[in-house]
């Protein structure tokens, strides 16, 4: 399925920066899952475009594995796209397609419980415990050393 071309919304630099985004746009409808999350990953990191680009694979009409790595690529979206992203995704929950909003309500799921603080373990209050061995019989030690020659030497074996 093509999509129509992109309109350049003018923060590009350059031609090369144009065809990029060109063609990170046309790999997240890519029917290889892997490729598509990589994608929805690159482009999180590039601000408003990758902004751009994940919030229409996730709110338009498209498959839902686009619409997936779109909200992954929102869970991703770092320093100050991240609140975006986020408005981005409590959008997508009130959104009229179900397989929409029950992406965009997992992908917040999955981003509340990241920004959960860690619990604290105790310091110095374990307790450590034996582990049981296996009962198995000892060897017993031996009693007395082993007879020597007269003279010091060791005996010698006889065939």
């Amino acid at each position: 399925m093509r999509r129509e071309k992109r309109q350049p919304s003018g923060r590009e630099k350059d031609q090369a920066s144009i065809e990029l985004l060109e063609n990170l746009r046309e790999q997240l409808y890519s029917s290889n899952i892997s490729t598509v999350r990589q994608t929805a990953f690159h482009l999180s990191w590039m601000q408003e475009d990758g902004l751009d680009i994940l919030r229409e694979a996730l709110l338009g009409n498209t498959p839902r594995r686009a619409k997936s790595a779109a909200a992954y690529g929102l869970r991703k979206m770092r320093g100050r796209m991240s609140k975006k992203a986020e408005e981005t995704l409590v959008e997508g929950t009130a959104h009229s397609d179900p397989a929409t909003a029950e992406i965009s309500r997992n992908a917040l799921t999955v981003l509340k419980k990241g920004k959960r603080p860690a619990r604290p373990r105790p310091r110095g209050k374990f307790v450590i415990r034996e582990v049981p061995g296996k009962e198995r019989p000892r060897k017993p030690l031996p009693q007395q050393p082993r007879p020597r020659r007269p003279d010091g030497q060791s005996p010698t074996r006889r065939r």
